[in-house]
């Protein structure tokens, strides 16, 4: 091989490297689902106006809502390096692994948050850059310092976690309306059965890193099942709202039920087996109930948007 074509492997293997590094700083995937999160509320905020579903104006919404969720992941990951660094599932993340300093992911993070919130205010309205703003704050200043103290970390985290929707419907809009509430009480209830299976099943390694979620703190599982089909079950009723707001149809209406029924089912099947969270078949319905959790919310905005009034 020759020089100029090694010269160019390493090259590309660089920009590769970096990339990964970047999209694991920034956390890619949940950055993702928040952007298509923002979306769906995007796309009912212009309806309620009268704007077109997709523009430029769409385009700087979700551009800015996703600069506002990688730099607040990044700082995120800035703020637990060391508890990144005693996890199995987080050792690898570039800032525990040395592959990048603590202020190249500072410096990272504070440009893409700001710049985000920034970007918002201007090119969408300041309510959304103001709103942006104070949930990567919420995020950061709130839910992260918590979960090294006490399990309210996962209510706390829960607010943040359930503005993408209300980011979307503001920055079509410039107001709040009662579908704002609808996609915010969506998104926070549904957080609780996710967040707590992935905390089911990571529980020996959140231990490791001293987060009290509460998977963490509860010996026995039973309250952390009972909190999952609580949260599951009034899912149910109000993930129907869109319909009975006129926002839907009666196809988003039957398939919200079957999508939250399913659901709460996953969740029964962990509090009917009565096994410790370390038992295998509890792990196993655990991770049945996250899928099921990953799956319901794409297909629950899917239904939304395809049968939208």
């Amino acid at each position: 091989m020759s020089t100029s074509a090694q010269a160019l492997a390493l090259s590309r293997l660089h920009v590769s490297r970096w990339l990964r590094d970047y999209s694991e700083l920034t956390k890619l995937r949940v950055t993702s689902l928040i952007v298509v999160t923002a979306w769906c509320g995007y796309y009912f905020g212009a309806q309620k106006i009268g704007l077109p579903p997709i523009s430029w104006r769409l385009f700087h919404v979700l551009f800015g809502i996703a600069l506002v969720a990688s730099g607040t992941a990044a700082l995120n990951e800035v703020m637990e390096h060391e508890i990144d660094g005693r996890m199995r599932r987080t050792w690898q993340r570039p800032i525990p692994a040395g592959r990048m300093s603590l202020l190249h992911g500072f410096l990272a993070g504070e440009l893409l948050a700001t710049g985000g919130s920034i970007y918002l205010a201007l090119f969408c309205n300041p309510l959304t850059g103001c709103l942006a703003f104070l949930t990567s704050v919420v995020y950061l200043v709130g839910y992260t310092p918590l979960k090294r103290v006490s399990p309210v970390c996962t209510l706390v985290g829960a607010f943040p976690g359930a503005m993408p929707g209300v980011l979307g419907w503001t920055a079509a809009c410039g107001r709040f309306d009662w579908g704002t509430l609808v996609f915010f009480t969506i998104l926070f209830l549904w957080q609780f059965p996710h967040f707590f299976s992935i905390a089911w099943l990571y529980r020996e390694d959140y231990a490791r890193g001293q987060i009290r979620m509460l998977p963490v703190v509860d010996q026995d599982g039973r309250a952390t099942a009972r909190r999952i089909v609580l949260y599951s079950a009034l899912l149910v009723p109000v993930s129907t709202l869109p319909s009975l707001l006129g926002m839907t149809g009666r196809v988003y209406f039957g398939g919200a039920l079957l999508l939250g029924l399913a659901l709460l089912y996953f969740g029964m099947r962990l509090i009917t087996l009565r096994a410790p969270l370390a038992h295998a078949a509890s792990k196993f319905r655990a991770r049945q109930l996250l899928q099921a959790t990953v799956v319901y919310l794409p297909l629950l905005f899917a239904l939304m948007i395809l049968n939208a009034k």
